[in-house]
């Protein structure tokens, strides 16, 4: 039995899939973009955050059969609102052996899956999750590799390979990108993701306004802000953009 390394489980959420869902937030991530709102996500390492001058540690070692109780106490929810289980980070791609294990294990009990996730992970983690898998939101920040690097640390290539095996896999992939000023906020730039998101033949195209929340944490990690002072788009910015990515055709929307 495998064990992962986890740092939250949510429930009640309404976010990241269908219906009212529990999502499992893996520890460990492949890149480490500058406005990543779960900063304590970043690092496998269990780390000690500060907040509210109180020291807690962030990360814990669980087993599948360790969390399935408590994803299993939100059943009645799922049914009721079309729900289930999402896997989320940092980068579940990051403990292949326990997300197929976990993603299998929900799949037995009759529950919907699905994963947020950038896909930047060798295509042999990608291979023996995807049966398990009923719902992939695949980010995709930018279409040119050297500014994607600048900013999250790993160009976009990788990505971009496992996005079309995903695509021709039958997986559900719906296309999602963070809005972040000054690094994919122009017109130009998202209708060259809304290209991508077309050439893949996927029907949604979903636009994440950048916001600030997780900025205290980089303080409590003792860590830099790189975007401090950066202000989140206007509702209008974020309009305008959407008109943008809808002249590709796909079904747009601000939020996920």
């Amino acid at each position: 039995m495998a064990t992962g390394r986890i740092f939250n489980i949510q429930r009640f959420s309404i976010h990241d899939g269908p219906g009212i869902r529990t999502i499992v937030f893996f520890k460990g991530c492949f890149m480490h973009c500058a406005w990543c709102c779960n900063p304590e996500s970043q690092r496998y390492e269990i780390e000690t955050l500060v907040e509210n001058g109180k020291e807690k540690q962030v990360g814990r070692d669980v087993t599948v059969e360790e969390i399935m109780p408590e994803i299993l106490a939100d059943i009645p929810f799922y049914r009721r609102s079309g729900g289930g289980v999402t896997l989320s980070g940092g980068e579940f791609l990051t403990q292949p052996e326990f997300a197929e294990e976990l993603l299998a294990a929900c799949k037995d009990e009759g529950l919907h899956t699905a994963v947020e996730s950038t896909a930047n992970a060798p295509l042999a983690s990608l291979e023996r999750v995807l049966p398990y898998i009923d719902l992939y939101l695949l980010d995709i920040k930018h279409a040119d590799s050297a500014k994607h690097r600048r900013f999250t640390g790993a160009g976009n290539e990788r990505i971009l390979e496992n996005a079309r095996y995903i695509a021709k896999s039958g997986t559900e992939l719906i296309v999602r990108t963070p809005v972040i000023p000054g690094f994919n906020d122009t017109p130009e730039e998202i209708r060259a993701i809304s290209r991508i998101a077309l050439s893949l033949g996927v029907k949604e195209h979903h636009l994440l306004p950048y916001h600030r929340l997780g900025q205290g944490k980089y303080e409590g990690l003792g860590r830099k802000y790189s975007l401090d002072g950066v202000e989140p788009p206007s509702r209008e910015k974020m309009e305008f953009l959407l008109s943008c990515a809808e002249e590709s055709g796909l079904q747009c929307r601000i939020g996920g």
